[in-house]
């Protein structure tokens, strides 16, 4: 079945960030995933490249682009060249932390931070989850108290992806501890702001050339028009933003689940053993055929869900199916993999290897599995 997602002027692009992947993400893949961490000059390259924030409006230096086809591409080819960890930064930056600087920012801080989230030269991040609360978000106890025109941050983050690198953070507080969600607002911390401490670079069982870090505020002054939305929304403006923050996820999932399935049929196409190819026994046909049908029906809801994105008719449910299950394939259609592979397959120096490790963390960030089926069974009724 022929995909009808994409156009020509789609396909061109893919070949145009194929070949920027190529040249600058492939050859430096062995030595980020050695220092935890890519380059920052990633990010201002993609961006002179047109590649990162597509959607920024061209009057802050952004292509004004507002097509999430667009963003699907960049999920599969960053899949598909073996760069996933390395290119989840870039992911994170347009699909999740763009939006709020696009639709809920006033028009002075997009002037003063647009060019540079379109530019590369600010990266951004968000900063939800704590140590010990998890998806339980209204438990937090970072607080921002206002303290005239300024902010007096104080708390900690934990499993903040870009968090090193991050030039801008979106930080959820409390703004009125004595409240639950109703107490919680956003603001963005700024590097180099006095008590804004970074701690470790996580060691992680996978991902390992994305950062992913601690972040420590101590008496940190915020300014007030560091503010994004009112005080009291914070909640609410992170529940608008995650159905397509799940969506970008779930699309690296089935992504990521074709790229290993193709190197698997090349391998098993390869690979003999008895006299014959790995790929001409029955039970490897039948996993292999398993999997192929698997991810092509997830491929055409996912194919479903960006049109609905992009029409703006995409629901918190939908997302959360395309979420919880492309991530749970991914995670399966690895392990058959590694298993397809043989010792091979548990060697670091096997794409498929690093996958299986890469992918297990996708069905955790972003909010679990079981917080997705929470979503999809409250929406039923129950």
């Amino acid at each position: 079945m022929e995909r009808s997602l994409f156009e020509e002027e789609h396909e061109m692009f893919r070949e145009a960030f194929r070949t920027f992947l190529e040249r600058e993400l492939v050859p430096h893949r062995e030595k980020w995933e050695a220092a935890g961490v890519i380059d920052r000059e990633v990010f201002a390259k993609a961006g002179a490249s047109g590649f990162l924030a597509m959607s920024v409006p061209e009057q802050f230096g952004g292509a004004g682009v507002e097509d999430f086809r667009y963003n699907l591409i960049i999920a599969e080819e960053i899949c598909a060249a073996d760069v996933y960890p390395a290119g989840l930064g870039m992911t994170l930056h347009s699909d999740v932390c763009l939006p709020y600087f696009l639709d809920y920012c006033n028009e002075e801080q997009q002037a003063r931070w647009l060019p540079g989230i379109a530019s590369g030269e600010l990266i951004t991040a968000v900063a939800m989850t704590e140590p010990g609360i998890g998806s339980d978000l209204a438990s937090m106890s970072t607080t921002a108290l206002r303290d005239g025109d300024t902010y007096i941050l104080n708390g900690s983050k934990t499993f903040i992806t870009n968090g090193i690198l991050s030039d801008l953070v979106i930080v959820a507080c409390k703004t009125d501890p004595t409240q639950r969600h109703a107490g919680m607002s956003l603001i963005v911390v700024e590097a180099g702001m006095e008590g804004f401490v970074r701690g470790r670079n996580l060691d992680k069982l996978g991902m390992h050339s994305q950062d992913t870090a601690e972040l420590f505020f101590s008496d940190v002054r915020v300014p007030v028009e560091n503010r994004i939305g009112d005080e009291g929304q914070g909640f609410k403006l992170l529940v608008k933003n995650l159905p397509q923050e799940r969506l970008s996820i779930a699309m690296a999932g089935v992504a990521h689940a074709r790229a290993i399935l193709n190197w698997t049929i090349e391998y098993c196409n390869e690979r003999t053993a008895f006299g014959q190819k790995i790929g001409s026994f029955q039970n490897s046909r039948f996993k292999l055929a398993e999997m192929q049908t698997e991810i092509t029906i997830a491929e055409s809801f996912i194919d479903k869900s960006v049109l609905a994105l992009n029409e703006g008719t995409l629901t918190a449910e939908e997302a959360a199916m395309s979420k919880w299950w492309c991530t749970e394939l991914q995670k399966k259609v690895a392990d058959i993999c590694v298993q397809l592979h043989g010792g091979y397959g548990y060697m670091n120096e096997y794409a498929v290897g690093r996958a299986y490790t890469d992918a297990r963390v996708t069905s955790i960030y972003g909010g679990t599995t079981e917080i997705m089926k929470e979503i999809i069974g409250k929406s039923m009724g129950f």
